[in-house]
């Protein structure tokens, strides 16, 4: 699929429950999932349970330090075994006969174990899911023949490296229930030829115009884009003053914005010069690990299939679709910050101004589409995917078609095509 296939795109991609259950089987259960950030579950026995379609999934922290997943079912006869998204045990007891399983997947009590054919405890273990912990986050694949989680993210895993991932810490745990298909999300976080007409306040602080934006397209369907940032952007109407978001990261960093009325131009290198020499001052030793442009571009980063990281120089935006329940025309949108250190201009921007001071993770917060508060710039993303479902769902609807800076939407799609005739992900360098 490229974009020169006119009408590509087609309704049932988004709409179809048919293709729903072929792609749970050939794309879910075969690629490298993202779950859930390390540091949620910091002791022994700590756990959540996420839910990725209709399997639910058990991480838990084990004796060792280490993390394990396991499908959240009891092996008697199928029961779910922990009815709740997360807390702390000793042991997982299954409410139907009570049938206790260690926090490492051994089965530790089968009532009246005599009267069955063979010892349960001797032979039964969950359910264990092949996990991977990089990034501070733990990533899981049904498939236990897939490649590596290292090969199949390549040259991501190596750009991921380089930002402070021992430092993050969620302050703002977002996620809506979404009239959408998971991919029309996908879509949409793969292009900023949107941010135009859906995020006109971007402009303040972004360089969105195709001609100044990089973009990389990675094998397995991953991606790359680097917007310039800490500038206006080259839309807005000539001579517009200095918007208050490029203010206040001026501010941040002790620079008066009143300097630069007439070099409105400036601003992007003035605050790379002067994260530089404060760095160290403000507690941001990891500056050192940056390139100039990682002090104020942020890099956005597609990993296939569901999860999107906008990756700024004191945060990470984590935004992960996963299917709601076997609905295709729903599914659950993640909008997690994490941050790095606390004041960052970027962190109060996109989370309506969360608490970056404490010490704790934010808890996730799963609301519906009507009743969300995401912030100036996600709340836009969100009427624009519950618009364009609907969309797809009409007989006017023929197909898409594409720009050459929608190009990264076309090699994501190629992906899904990929999976869906058998293909697998290949190791990348």
């Amino acid at each position: 699929m490229t974009v020169e296939n006119f009408r590509t795109l087609e309704a049932e991609r988004y709409t179809s429950a048919d293709f729903a259950r072929r792609e749970w089987e050939n794309v879910w259960a075969r690629n490298w999932l993202l779950l859930t950030h390390a540091a949620s579950i910091p002791e022994q026995g700590d756990f959540v349970v996420e839910q990725v379609g209709l399997e639910s999934i058990i991480v838990v922290r084990q004796e060792d330090g280490a993390i394990r997943c396991f499908y959240n079912i009891c092996q008697h006869r199928g029961n779910q075994l922990v009815t709740s998204s997360e807390g702390s045990l000793d042991a997982f007891t299954c409410g139907y006969h009570g049938w206790r399983w260690a926090l490492d997947g051994r089965c530790t009590f089968a009532l009246d174990a005599e009267t069955f054919p063979f010892d349960p405890c001797q032979k039964l273990r969950l359910a264990e899911i092949r996990s991977e912990v990089f990034g501070g986050f733990v990533w899981i694949n049904m498939d236990a023949n897939a490649i590596g989680l290292r090969e199949f993210l390549g040259p991501i895993a190596d750009l991921w490296d380089s930002y402070p991932g021992e430092r993050y810490r969620r302050i703002s745990g977002n996620s809506v229930r979404m009239p959408c298909n998971w991919k029309t999300a996908m879509d949409n976080f793969h292009e900023s030829y949107h941010v135009y007409a859906a995020h006109p306040i971007g402009l303040n602080w972004m360089e969105e115009h195709y001609s100044k934006t990089r973009t990389t397209e990675y094998g397995n369907g991953h991606s790359l884009s680097i917007n310039f940032g800490s500038i206006q952007g080259q839309r807005l109407p000539e001579g517009a003053p200095l918007g208050p978001q490029i203010t206040m990261d001026l501010e941040e960093w002790d620079l008066d914005p009143n300097d630069f009325a007439d070099r409105k131009g400036e601003t992007r290198i003035a605050l790379q010069q002067q994260k530089r020499k404060l760095a160290h001052a403000k507690g941001r030793d990891y500056y050192d690990r940056f390139s100039d442009d990682q002090l104020t571009d942020p890099h956005h980063v597609t990993i296939f299939p569901n999860s999107a990281i906008t990756f700024n120089a004191d945060g990470m935006l984590l935004l992960r679709a996963t299917p709601d329940g076997d609905d295709p025309n729903r599914c659950i949108l993640d909008t997690w910050f994490y941050s790095s250190a606390p004041g960052s201009f970027w962190a109060k921007m996109l989370t309506n101004g969360a608490d970056d001071t404490g010490d704790t993770e934010a808890p996730r917060r799963l609301v519906n589409y009507e009743d969300a508060d995401l912030g100036p710039v996600l709340q836009d993303d969100a009427w624009v995917l519950a618009a364009q479902q609907r969309g797809f769902r009409s007989r006017g609807y023929s197909g898409s078609v594409l720009a050459h800076q929608e190009s990264r939407i076309a090699q994501y799609q190629a992906m899904i095509d990929h999976c869906m005739a058998g293909g697998s992900a290949v190791p990348l360098t």
